[in-house]
């Protein structure tokens, strides 16, 4: 299956976002590209890559555009179907003008390329999943259901890519074990690629003051803003900290775009907290690090549900490279991913949140314990360079390789210098 002179040749799909806007599928396709594989990569349009074709770094990027921003059940749909046409037709593309592929590494969501996977299987290519998201547990935190049809569909095309699949990668190993229980893979065949910033795209600065709008400290959050994300928790925990907490010492940033994030800054004004509040949409890269370097504390207000109790967050991992202290929700790969980096607030409570928040701001002994923490962490165990060895050995698999790369394992806890795990509580006295 292999091509003369290289190691292989790999179609990349994925939907949800434009690359090389798309950070964890940028780095897979870099990666894979310096290893010797030829890679293509068919996406949307957007965010400012708005080519139909271009190479970067190696790499052939092939974009259709959007006709629609997709909102509510319908919208996407037609979403989901327009996306799958242009793909249709552009997989034709790469193989008969481009330089054609041997495996098809398809990203969700949506989990609907399995049938473009089988169409291929006829020619001899390979299907790889790429396991991003849990579909039908985002239906349910968007939609707040787990019933009807448009659930079970997803379910039912969740199962069909994963028996089209040869080889699953996946985030973490909650995920993997989705693979296994609903998915029925075996073990050997599902890799744990981490989704860990790559340590070359981020730089420290020194601390910009004019972020801080004159304010002692600066709390900040990072990502697209979704419904699903939970950053109305943090609107509110603001106004918490002000009115109940009587704090006017902070300001916080917003960091991202996203299809919620015109509703959220409404929200803001509607609470009356816009004064204490900065929403930047899209940032450059050096803007995005010269604001994680300005900030005190990062927070990921993601409210606890199926969904996000198994994922895991970039941004956890950013703020860690930063050397941010962090306060969210107790969730389960915030734990993984944070370890005694984090504050975990009682589950969706604001009031918790912003306790967790004025604990630190009053804790700077306590912040640097936990800046070290995570800082280490990140780089000891978390980066993209420790996911490279798990991403070839998947290849490896699926082009059918007998040799496999030995690499450490990923299921290290970190601790706090004394070999035990623990919550910071937050009735802990400052140090």
């Amino acid at each position: 299956m292999e091509s003369a002179g290289n190691l292989g040749r790999v179609l990349i799909i994925v939907q949800n976002l434009p690359v090389p806007f798309d950070r964890r599928v940028w780095l897979e396709a870099t990666t894979l590209t310096r290893s010797g594989y030829e890679v293509s990569i068919i996406c949307p349009k957007g965010k400012g890559f708005d080519r139909s074709f271009e190479q970067l770094e190696g790499i052939d990027i092939y974009r259709y555009s959007l006709p629609i921003e997709a909102a509510g059940v319908f919208g996407f749909i037609v979403e989901f179907l327009w996306c799958f046409v242009c793909t249709s037709i552009k997989s034709i593309r790469v193989m008969m003008l481009g330089r054609g592929f041997d495996v098809i590494h398809a990203c969700n969501p949506p989990e609907t390329y399995w049938i473009l996977g089988r169409f291929w299987n006829f020619f001899g290519k390979e299907f790889l999943f790429d396991h991003h998201d849990l579909s039908p547990e985002m239906y349910e935190a968007k939609f707040g259901t787990n019933k009807g049809l448009i659930y079970w569909v997803l379910l039912q095309f969740e199962r069909l890519t994963f028996h089209t699949a040869k080889v699953v990668i996946t985030t973490n190993e909650s995920h993997k074990e989705i693979a296994k229980s609903r998915g029925g893979k075996q073990g050997e065949d599902v890799y744990v690629v981490r989704s860990g910033p790559d340590l070359q795209r981020f730089k420290e600065y020194s601390v910009d003051p004019l972020w801080k709008k004159g304010k002692p400290h600066l709390l900040v959050y990072l990502g697209e803003i979704c419904k699903q994300d939970g950053v109305d928790h943090l609107v509110r925990a603001v106004k918490i900290l002000r009115d109940q907490l009587g704090r006017r010492d902070f300001h916080c940033v917003f960091v991202g775009g996203g299809p919620y994030q015109g509703t959220i800054k409404n929200y803001a004004d509607e609470q009356d907290v816009s004064d204490l509040c900065t929403f930047t949409g899209r940032v450059s890269d050096e803007d995005l690090c010269r604001i994680l370097s300005s900030a005190d504390i990062g927070v990921d207000p993601d409210p606890k549900n199926n969904w996000s109790d198994k994922s895991t967050m970039n941004k956890i991992m950013e703020y860690m490279f930063f050397g941010l202290p962090i306060v969210s929700y107790d969730l389960k790969e915030n734990k993984f991913s944070a370890g005694n980096a984090a504050v975990y607030a009682e589950s969706n409570s604001e009031e918790a949140l912003a306790q967790g928040i004025a604990h630190l701001l009053d804790c700077p002994e306590t912040r640097s314990k936990m800046s070290q923490i995570g800082y280490k962490k990140l780089r000891d165990e978390l980066s993209w360079e420790h996911s490279v060895g798990n991403l070839l050995n998947a290849y490896s698999h699926v082009f059918g390789s007998q040799k496999s790369l030995v690499v450490p394992s990923q299921n290290a806890l970190s601790d706090d210098g004394d070999g035990k795990k623990r919550t910071i509580p937050m009735h802990e006295q400052c140090e």
